[in-house]
């Protein structure tokens, strides 16, 4: 029976969808995470707790589990694990991203300088440190509009959007404050230093592939259908196939393993946003990992199999069927955060589920929860998943569900109240 370490944060949404898609191929996964599981004692060989932000740590204690219990793929299933993949695979000889590569895709800016390098279309960009002078200096030489973001946080969590000096001061300082609360889990320079770039207007898209020897394979194509254009940078609707012209959709795909080659990647998940206007498509985000939260959901391959299912097989280099997507349309609507506050309850979700073409309403969050928008935001209350005969159904029965569904959000708590 192969084995692989599976590196899941507690935080993450695909803990169930890895964990599943393992039993089915018949692999025996250990679960490694930054906090001790419960059932770690009962279980050791089952379950690692890992420090993700130490690799050289984390890297000894894998050494010292493998001497034992070898491993055949390790896998990172989110940004905050991408690095200590590659480390470990390295570490381990196992096939996979060098980590240098994985480092390139994690640091937006790392990644902006190498696809700038290879020619690959990304906005004019800048670096900044919080600890240079005030801002308000710098705003006078900005050319607007421009977008202010963290190096390493996802979700487009701290991402915003400037159109004169006093947003740009007031987006940078906001950023700051976002980057010292204590659950942002970044460290080193990344923690003090920014990014800030050109704002791209046009179309976004979303682009899921394989690399597979540095060949990439395109598994879905999903258009953004709402507009992004700030000042925050909240995605709802996802839909694929897209819409937009072959020869449109062939240039993305071309972009995108351009970008993947600039970086190094050569093995394993990607996942690309990109901007698309009448100069052609724009690079936004590379990441060496599959489609966050839980939108896999919306991809099936050949006769059921899952997006994570395919991912592990190549990783444990088992045969993989079909990368092939079913001919149905499909779609995921990641449910904006209403307004701040604490979650009581939400309402209508039978009435949601009823729409024609949808198959799933997934409410994430918990009442008694804390709901918190964008930018300072980290998670989505919940996922709407549809299925029809084409693209332009499945977003009409996302927006009529959505529509069905009532969030009842108290005022948030006052610091220090009881919980």
């Amino acid at each position: 029976m192969p084995r692989l370490l599976l590196l899941l944060p507690t935080t993450t949404y695909r803990a169930a969808a890895f964990l599943g898609a393992a039993r089915k191929l018949g692999a025996e996964a250990v679960v490694a995470s930054e906090r001790a599981n419960v059932f770690q004692e009962a279980q050791p060989g089952r379950y690692l707790t890992l420090d993700f932000l130490r690799p050289d740590t984390a890297v000894r204690q894998v050494l010292e589990f493998a001497a034992t219990r070898p491993l055949d793929a390790v896998v990172g299933v989110d940004d905050a694990t991408t690095v200590l993949a590659a480390t470990l695979s390295a570490t381990l000889s196992l096939e996979h991203n060098s980590v240098a590569a994985a480092v390139a895709a994690r640091d937006k800016y790392q990644m902006r300088k190498l696809l700038s390098r290879d020619g690959v279309p990304v906005p004019s960009h800048a670096l900044r440190s919080l600890d240079d002078d005030d801002p308000i200096v710098e705003a006078r030489r900005m050319v607007f509009p421009c977008v202010v973001k963290p190096l390493m946080l996802s979700a487009s969590r701290g991402v915003i959007r400037a159109d004169d000096e006093a947003q740009f001061v007031g987006a940078v300082r906001r950023l700051d404050r976002i980057l010292q609360t204590s659950e942002v889990s970044v460290t080193g320079e990344a923690a003090r230093q920014i990014l800030i770039e050109r704002f791209v207007p046009g179309r976004e898209v979303a682009l899921e592939g394989l690399l597979v020897k540095g060949e990439l394979h395109v598994l879905a194509l999903f258009d953004k259908p709402d507009p992004l254009d700030g000042p925050f940078f909240e995605e709802t609707i996802y839909v694929t196939p897209s819409r937009l012209p072959a020869t449109v959709q062939a240039e993305i795909a071309s972009c995108t393993s351009r970008a993947a080659q600039a970086l190094g990647l050569q093995d394993g998940p990607v996942h690309a946003e990109l901007r698309v206007n009448r100069h052609g498509p724009w690079v936004i985000e590379v990441a060496a990992r599959s489609i966050g939260g839980l939108c896999s959901r919306t991809l099936r391959f050949g006769t059921g199999l899952s997006l994570e299912e395919l991912i592990l097989r190549h990783a444990l280099g088992m045969e993989v069927p079909t990368l092939e997507r079913e001919r149905r349309a499909a779609g995921v609507m990641m449910l904006p955060v209403p307004r701040a506050g604490v979650l009581k309850e939400v309402r209508g979700q039978a009435e949601a589920l009823a729409v024609p073409g949808i198959d799933e309403v997934a409410i994430t969050a918990h009442p008694g929860q804390d709901l918190v928008p964008l930018p300072e935001g980290a998670s989505y209350p919940g996922f709407i998943f549809a299925r029809a005969e084409s693209p332009e159904r499945v977003e009409a029965a996302l927006r009529e569900a959505h529509r069905r569904l009532a969030f009842v959000v108290m005022a948030p708590r006052r610091p220090g109240a009881a919980v």
